[in-house]
C-alpha cells in the first residue's frame, strides 16, 4: 500500500499540488479543462440544460488527467486528496491568469 501524505490545511496542500504540476504542459492541460469547465457551467446554468452537468467532470479531468499521466508522468493528486485538488485546480488557475504561475 503507498503512503498517503497528510495535509492539515489547503495552505499545507497547495505547495505539494503546485509541486505535482512542474510540466507547463501539464499545467497547460489543467488550464484548458478547468476553462471548460467553468464555460460549461455557465451555458448550463444560463440556458437551464442540466444535462450538460454529466460533462463537467469529463471535461475537468479528462486534460487534466492527460497532462499528469503523459506529460508529468506522476498520479494525480485528486486519487488521494479529491477536494484538495479540486481546490488547487482552482487556485492555481486563478494563479495563472494572475501571471503568479507560468503557463
Amino acid at each position: 500500500m503507498e503512503n498517503i501524505k497528510r495535509f492539515n490545511s489547503f495552505a499545507e496542500f497547495y505547495p505539494y499540488y503546485l509541486s505535482e504540476h512542474s510540466n507547463s504542459t501539464c499545467r497547460r492541460l489543467h488550464f484548458i479543462g478547468t476553462t471548460l469547465v467553468i464555460l460549461i457551467l455557465a451555458l448550463t446554468i444560463g440556458r437551464g440544460i442540466w444535462m450538460l452537468l454529466w460533462a463537467l467532470p469529463v471535461a475537468g479531468y479528462s486534460f487534466a488527467w492527460v497532462g499528469h499521466f503523459f506529460f508529468e508522468k506522476n498520479r494525480p493528486a485528486t486519487f488521494q486528496h479529491p477536494f484538495y485538488s479540486l481546490l488547487g485546480d482552482f487556485v492555481m488557475y486563478r494563479d495563472m491568469i494572475l501571471g503568479r504561475i507560468p503557463f
